[in-house]
Order: C-alpha cells, then structure tokens, then sequence
C-alpha cells in the first residue's frame, strides 16, 4: 500500500550544553552547532520543550527573553531545514516537575484562572512564532498524563473536555498548523487523565510514546523480543481502532532506549526492528527519537537511564544508533517503506484496557496481539463495538475478524490464519 507523504524523521531534542536550563543559560553558539549536528543526521524536524515557569514566571506576565529566545530557536532549526514542534505546559520532564509558583495548588485541566493563564502562554507564544514557516505545531505539553498520575486530579470527561478546548484553541491562533496533545503510555494502557478516543480523535494527529521500559514490554519480553520491538506498530494499529477518521495521522512522538535496559550493540538493532515493524501501519506520520544529545554527566539527579538516551553525544558526535537511524532515512528516501494491507483483525473488547486488575496493566489484550505476530499473522484491531459496521471494516480494508475465547487462547478463524499465515511469515521474518 503506497503512502501519501514521505515518513517524517526528527528528534527530541535536549540541548547538549545545558539541558532546558538553556532558556536561563543561553549559548547560541551552542544551539547552534546541535542543529548542525541535527540537520546532520537528515532530520527533518525537532521537537523542543519550554520550562513553564521561565516562560510564564506569573500569570498575568511571560518572560521576553524567553520568547526571543525561543524565536532565535525557530529561526535557527529553520534555516537548517528543521521543523519545530513546541511542547508548552511542560510541568513534567525528564523526571522532574516544573509547575509555576503562582500556580499555587490549582487545577491546571479545571480551574477556569489557570487555563486562563495557560491559553495567554500560548497566544505568547503564537504571536512570536505561530505563523513562521519553520513552526510545525503546538503539542500541549510534555506527558500530561503523567501529572494525573502524580496527583493532578482529571477524570477522562474533564481531560477530554480540557484537551479539545486548548486544541481548539491552538487551531485558532496558528490555522493549518500540526497540534497534538503528547500524552505517554499511560492512557492507552489503562484508563486515565484522557480517553482512548478523545485522543484518537481531537487535534491533529495521534501522538504516542512507546516506551519499552515504562509499558513493561521489556520486562515482559526483553529487548530485543516480540513485544518490544513490535510496541510501536502495536500502538499504532491500537490509535486506528480509536480513530473515527481511518486515515487519521499517528505520530511516533518519543521512543528510545538506555544503555541501562539494553546493551549497546543492541540499541541501533532495537531501532531499526521498531521503526521497519512501525512503518507497515497505515496512517505513520514520523518517528521521533527520544532524544538528540545525552545529558551532560555533571548534572545531578536525573535517573541513570535519562543519561545516554541520544542519538548524538554533548560533542555532538554521531553515536551508533543515531549512524543506523540516518542510514534508515537515506534508505526509505529512495525506497519509501509500503503500509501493508491487515485484512485480518483483533477484536477489542471495549474498556478490556481499563480493567484495574490486569496485571501487568494493559496488556491482557496486548499480549494477545504479540501472540498473533509470532503465529505470522499481522492484525489490525477493531473494537468490538465497531466489529459489525461492514461500511466502517470496509474503509480499513478488514475482512476477517479474529476473536478471542473467554479466558483462553486466542481463536483465530481457520480460514483467515490460513491463508494469511503464508504471506505474513516473509514479513515477519524479513526483519
């Protein structure tokens, strides 16, 4: 099946001197020589985080050299040939929080003051940067999910209602522009801070973090086994079936890997296996590793994984994953990877996900999935509700649906595993 538009390939990018210390501690010379290095591995674009409280020090004022600061970063990227997602409301970010002050113990998805405050950050920010051409779109903030996680209370309707609202409102400040809420794993493994359709259906795209550690798949699996390397086009067939728009674009927003979870040999393989798995789903939009540089070792207190997660050292050299990744980019420039065609679909019992019980959480279903990869089977999945809409199957291409037995194996209907069991398996293995 052929794409509409080339993948997408870019970065998260931390910058290599001073981490997001940089809006205080600016050294475009430094910035600078990253996007060198960026534009170096033939990234087509960035995805950048403010620090709310530099920008936003009070409700009612944001910070100028900030926003000059953050202009110079577009202008810069730009000239590169780098696009710049920004993600705003980063009260959440490498295993720190960073809300304002004045904040106070305020909701920030209800309280009416704080989304006030909130919409003003972003209208700052549009009235800088919102109709530059090197601006790819607003993301709401970095892995909002995890501040409801930490205690930030959110029910699905209140989050749903607060995203499309913020969404909504971004699209009236920069029309045409690529706005996406980047939540993590969190509410598509089990029920919470925002619902599987609110966020398969509001914005731009579906944006998600496939991470192999904080999903368990590499507990469960290891590194280099089915459920790891399979975790991106799981979550990806997973954002189809929430989505009402079968052609709606999903984003591979973040994934990585530490040296702590894997070796290093293993990392680049670990890339390449997820990204060609991920590239057979309909709807990629791009991929986006977590992250450009590794974090400077004199900084303190970052969890030892958040260290070595670069494609890129602070030098600025090219580590082996950021050499197999730019080999990737060069390949399917020339040769664009085809979606291929998933007749055969999992049902999904609605609100399985959700199941509090469900040890390891979310993957009752999931581990379902992986099983039918390793039977040679690539799936769609379909949510049972949706199992019966012919006019809807039709639109997705699925014309066989696989059940599963009540609380057994998974059932497969002979005739779909038969015939196609023999043309899955030169896919399966061709990776």
């Amino acid at each position: 099946m052929s794409r509409q538009t080339p993948l997408r390939f870019g970065v998260n990018y931390i910058p290599s001197k001073n981490w997001w210390y940089s809006w205080q501690d600016w050294d475009e010379r430094s910035v600078s020589d990253d996007l060198d290095a960026i534009a170096g591995l033939e990234m087509d674009h960035i995805r950048i985080q403010i620090l709310w409280p530099v920008f936003q020090p009070n409700r009612h004022f944001l910070s100028n050299s900030a926003l000059d600061r953050l202009s110079s970063m577009v202008d810069m990227a730009h000239a590169r040939g780098l696009s710049v997602q920004i993600a705003v409301l980063d009260g959440w970010l490498s295993g720190f929080s960073f809300f304002p002050a004045w904040k106070d113990g305020r909701n920030m998805f209800t309280h009416p003051d704080l989304i006030a405050a909130e919409k003003a950050l972003f209208k700052g920010i549009a009235d800088r940067v919102g109709s530059h051409p090197g601006f790819l779109g607003f993301d709401l903030g970095n892995e909002l999910s995890v501040l409801v996680e930490r205690g930030e209370a959110c029910g699905l309707s209140e989050g749903d209602r607060w995203a499309a609202d913020m969404l909504g409102f971004c699209a009236d400040l920069a029309p045409g522009k690529f706005h996406v809420n980047g939540v993590d794993h969190c509410p598509w493994f089990w029920d919470t801070a925002f619902s599987r359709r609110g966020l398969a259906n509001t914005g731009s795209a579906t944006s998600l973090h496939t991470w192999t550690k904080f999903t368990q798949a590499l507990d469960l699996y290891g590194p280099l086994g089915t459920g790891s390397v399979h975790l991106a086009e799981y979550c990806v067939e997973l954002a189809n079936a929430y989505a009402e728009d079968p052609a709606r674009p999903v984003w591979i927003q973040e994934f990585g890997a530490s040296s702590c979870w894997m070796s290093h040999e293993e990392i680049p393989e670990f890339a390449e296996k997820t990204i060609r798995h991920a590239a057979t789903c309909r709807n990629v939009w791009g991929f986006t590793w977590w992250c450009s540089h590794d974090i400077p070792p004199h900084f303190s207190d970052f969890d030892p994984m958040e260290y070595d997660l670069g494609l890129l050292t602070t030098a600025n050299e090219v580590k082996p994953a950021g050499a197999r990744v730019m080999q990737l980019i060069r390949e399917f420039r020339t040769s664009q990877p085809m979606a291929i065609d998933r007749p055969d679909a999992l049902i999904l019992p609605d609100g399985l996900l959700g199941e509090p019980q469900a040890e390891p959480r979310g993957w009752q279903f999931a581990r379902r999935y992986m099983q039918c990869l390793d039977d040679g089977l690539r799936p769609a999945i379909v949510l049972e509700s949706r199992a019966t809409d012919s006019a809807y199957l039709a639109s997705r291409g699925i014309r066989n649906l696989i059940g599963n037995m009540e609380a057994g194996p998974i059932f497969c209907f002979s005739t779909a595993m038969s015939r196609h069991r023999e043309n899955t398996q030169k896919i399966a293995t061709a990776f």
